[in-house]
C-alpha cells in the first residue's frame, strides 16, 4: 500500500526529524511511505493525485479510535482501495481550507485538544504504524 504524508510546513527541530525518521523506518515492512512538504495549503491541494483518497487531520473531524483509525481506514483501504494513493494531510498552524475538507474523504481529529502541526505529523505517523500492527495482530497495541 502507498502512503503519503502530506503536510503544510518544514520541520526544522533535529530531535522532530530524528522521530520521523524513526517511524519511516519501522512503517517499512507494512507500506510506502512518503512525506511530502508543501509551502501552503494551494501546493498541498496541487500536489494531490486526482485518483487519492485524502483523509485530513483536521480539528473539525471525528474523533476516532486507534482501532477504528486501523480497520476503517488503513483495513478498508487495503481491502477495497483499488490501489489508490493513500494520502493523509496535516495543514500548517492556521488548519486546512474548506476546499481541501471537501476534497477529504473523511476529516479525524485528535481530540478538542489543539497540537502543534510538527507534533500531528509525528503522532499520524505513530497511528499509522500502530495500525498497521492492530491489522496484523502483532504486540504494540494495548486495549
Amino acid at each position: 500500500m502507498k502512503v503519503t504524508l502530506a503536510v503544510v510546513g518544514r520541520l526544522k527541530e533535529s530531535y522532530f526529524v530524528e522521530a520521523e525518521e524513526e517511524y519511516r523506518k519501522r512503517l517499512r515492512p507494512f507500506c510506502t511511505l512518503a512525506v511530502t512538504e508543501s509551502k501552503d495549503e494551494a501546493a498541498l491541494l496541487a500536489s494531490l493525485p486526482g485518483n487519492a483518497h485524502l483523509y485530513a487531520f483536521d480539528e473539525k473531524g471525528a474523533s476516532i479510535t486507534s482501532v477504528g483509525f486501523a480497520h476503517d481506514i488503513l483495513g478498508a483501504e487495503q481491502q477495497h482501495g483499488g490501489g489508490a494513493p493513500v494520502v493523509f494531510a496535516i495543514g500548517g498552524a492556521d488548519g486546512h481550507t474548506d476546499a481541501l475538507r471537501k476534497r477529504a474523504k473523511k476529516l479525524i481529529a485528535f481530540g478538542q485538544l489543539t497540537i502543534a502541526h510538527r507534533l500531528v505529523r509525528l503522532l499520524v505517523l505513530e497511528q499509522i504504524y500502530r495500525g498497521f500492527k492492530i491489522l496484523r495482530g502483532e504486540p504494540y497495541h494495548r486495549d
